[in-house]
């Protein structure tokens, strides 16, 4: 593994000072948004276009004006808003959960086994609710938890499944009680959060299609788009649900969802080009405008323009681009409109080994979209598993080798270099001027980052290895383990 080290080949990197989020707590009866034929709803989870946060911001990005939070993975549409600081210098666990570890068995390949804790990508939502600050993630005991962020403990009894809950969770940005999120079982979730219970108000089962691909999990974190929940799944197809979210006459919140669209994520192009069928939908969707990205275990990079479905039509496919070999990390868009993709080394096809490991993408440009690639191919198991991360004018590239790159936007040079001393998966986190990195030794690492480079500013030893990603809300970090565990950190 790549010892401790840091190289400076850049010295000019922008400096980001977040702000505390726009907008204050609204009651769950009264969501803003647009009239669409339900109660209210907003357009895609959106952001104010205002780059005062250290995140991205494309016109339909996805962060809420009505709910307080991180309210999906990466937190927004563009997959590039991770939380709120100040993050300080002294890490302490304010608690943790559980009091027995979270565990549970599982068939993989054949093979029935124990998993603990939270895995890949595995990244909790954490929102404000009624003058608290939840906290919900989906973990290796078949449950969906929610936990109240100050105390640790229980707000409402979990969710229970039939097997491994590793999916992420989505909240309504909208002001309803609802979260969305999938699981093992084969079945993702409309789970309704009010009335001091959690309820399961709908699931769409991955084998309800007859053409599908690899199995039927659900790891992606879904995205609210115009009243309709958009979601991709390892049976390698993405659809759109009309929510049709309201209330009843009791006050407590109804969803009537109807499945309006489904759309393969492979054709046979691919199919011939890559010799096998292994095109499960691993990472989450990705918006720009009105366009919604994904890649898939095979490598194919779609673009899927989602105005028709306001007037009841059919999506129209923009953009596709084979990068070669395995893409379960999530897309990344920057306020340009550009794609960062990070990919792995499975296959090893040719055309993964010219294109590179990460890649950034203009999806205006059919023909050639590829702006520029680095290679981090290190063999079969190397490149990428985790999310990228922007942070100024770099764009932050963990390693399953345990590399995070800093590579400069623009032209794809690498500016500095940190080795972590094992294999990471676990996406980097920037909030601010601080990246906080999870490891596979289960070593919890933060860096404040400025003009010079990097420097360390703390390390915490959890139980295990962290395969799941951080969030990040008001200083505190929120993380699961391996170790059967999910952890608040307090670090002021």
């Amino acid at each position: 593994m790549p010892g401790w080290r840091t190289s400076i080949t850049r010295a000019t990197v922008l400096l980001f000072v977040a702000a505390l989020l726009v907008g204050g707590s609204v009651t769950a009866r009264e969501p803003v948004g647009e009239r669409t034929g339900e109660t209210s709803v907003g357009a895609a989870q959106r952001t104010v276009t205002v780059n005062t946060r250290g995140e991205e911001t494309p016109s339909r990005a996805q962060r809420s004006n009505t709910v307080e939070g991180v309210l999906t993975f990466r937190g927004n549409a563009t997959r590039t808003y991770h939380g709120t600081g100040p993050i300080g210098d002294s890490p302490t666990t304010a608690w943790r959960y559980p009091d027995n570890p979270m565990c549970g068995t599982s068939s993989e390949y054949g093979k029935v086994r124990t998993w603990c804790g939270t895995g890949w990508a595995g990244q909790p939502v954490v929102f404000e609710r009624e003058g608290r600050t939840w906290v919900a993630f989906g973990a290796y005991d078949y449950r969906f938890h929610f936990l109240d962020a100050e105390t640790g403990e229980s707000i409402i009894a979990s969710v229970e499944t039939g097997d491994l809950a590793k999916g992420m969770l989505t909240v309504d940005p909208d002001g309803y009680p609802l979260v969305y999120g999938g699981s093992r079982d084969n079945k993702f979730r409309v789970i309704a959060i009010d009335g001091g219970r959690a309820r399961t108000l709908w699931e769409l089962d991955g084998r309800a299609f007859t053409e599908r691909k690899w199995n039927n999990d659900w790891d992606a974190a879904a995205l609210v788009y115009d009243g309709h929940l958009i979601i991709t799944g390892e049976n390698g197809r993405i659809h759109a649900v009309k929510l049709n979210r309201g209330y009843d006459s009791n006050g407590g919140v109804t969803a009537n969802p109807e499945l309006v669209w489904s759309e393969k994520g492979w054709d046979e192009q691919l199919l011939r080009e890559l010799g096998d069928e292994r095109v499960s939908i691993e990472s989450s969707p990705t918006m720009i405008g009105d366009t919604v990205y994904f890649a898939n275990s095979g490598g194919l990079v779609q673009g899927w323009d989602l105005r028709p479905l306001s007037g009841g039509g059919t999506p129209r496919q923009t953009f596709r681009f084979w990068l070669g070999d395995d893409t379960d990390a999530t897309l990344v868009a920057d306020n340009e409109g550009n794609l960062y993709a990070a990919v792995e080394v499975d296959r090893g096809t040719e055309t993964g080994k010219r294109i590179g490991q990460l890649v950034k993408l203009d999806p205006r440009n059919t023909t050639d979209p590829v702006v520029w690639s680095l290679q981090a191919n290190r063999g079969k198991d190397s490149g990428s598993w985790a999310t990228p991360a922007l942070w100024g004018n770099l764009v932050l590239f963990t390693t399953k080798q345990g590399e995070i790159r800093a590579v400069d936007r623009q032209n794809g040079t690498t500016a500095w270099t940190l080795g972590v001393g094992s294999h990471t998966i676990s996406s980097p986190t920037v909030v601010e001027n601080v990246l906080v990195q999870g490891d596979g030794a289960g070593k919890l690492r933060a860096w404040t980052l400025g003009q010079e480079g990097p420097t360390e500013i703390w390390t915490l030893q959890l139980g295990a290895n962290i395969e799941s990603s951080p969030a990040v809300w008001k200083g505190a970090i929120y993380v699961g383990s391996r170790d059967g565990f999910f952890y608040k950190i307090d670090t002021k």
